[in-house]
């Protein structure tokens, strides 16, 4: 199983983060070792500067590999809301010395997912999602909004990496990104529906 992350896919996002609009989607990888499905986060301690990322999730069906854009809608049928933990002190170093960043990313339970799948209905697929940190909305998305659609992301990474069944694919973050620190609560919904609750102990 692969875990791909998409990068700056809401066009808010990449202003907060102060960085151009991408022109072709933008993704990376963590390992299988970030997926993470209890309830209780404890905070690395290698990290002072730990934000929260939430984004929709879609899990992919079946093989594939150079998928054209207007079959890709074939390859998933549900999603969930995870959080794509950033350790942005260790990254924004890594930035500044022209190193790689996936230790910033990809450590042990940087990805809380849901383990709740909700079916996507085709010709309804704006999903509308927010995260709550201790009782208080701090990011709002609809993937209206997403630069890339779930169909022309899976085109593109498959165009140079095949796809399997059970990959997951963290479509990006809305604006709103922010620290997290011991005793915050993160609740992610879709709609009105809580499906992922962590205590950051």
């Amino acid at each position: 199983m692969k875990v791909i992350c998409i990068g700056r896919n809401y066009e808010d996002h990449a202003k907060e983060m102060s960085s151009p609009t991408p022109s072709e989607p933008i993704f990376f990888f963590k390992p299988d070792t970030s997926i993470f499905k209890n309830r209780n986060f404890y905070h690395p301690k290698f990290t002072s500067d730990l934000h929260y990322e939430c984004e929709v999730v879609i899990r992919i069906d079946k093989v594939g590999k150079n998928i054209q854009t207007k079959f890709a809608h074939t390859y998933y049928s549900q999603f969930t809301l995870g959080i794509d933990f950033t350790a942005r002190d260790i990254q924004n170093e890594c930035k500044k010395r022209g190193l790689p960043w996936e230790k910033a990313k990809g450590f042990d339970c940087s990805a809380p997912i849901s383990d709740h799948w909700i079916n996507i209905e085709q010709g309804n697929d704006n999903i509308k999602f927010h995260l709550s940190k201790n009782g208080n909305i701090v990011q709002k998305g609809e993937t209206k909004n997403m630069i890339f659609s779930f169909d022309e992301l899976i085109s593109y990474i498959s165009s140079y990496i095949t796809l399997k069944k059970g990959d997951l694919i963290f479509t990006g973050t809305p604006a709103g990104v922010g620290k997290v620190s011991k005793g915050d609560q993160l609740q992610a919904y879709v709609g009105k529906e809580k499906v992922l609750n962590l205590n950051i102990r």
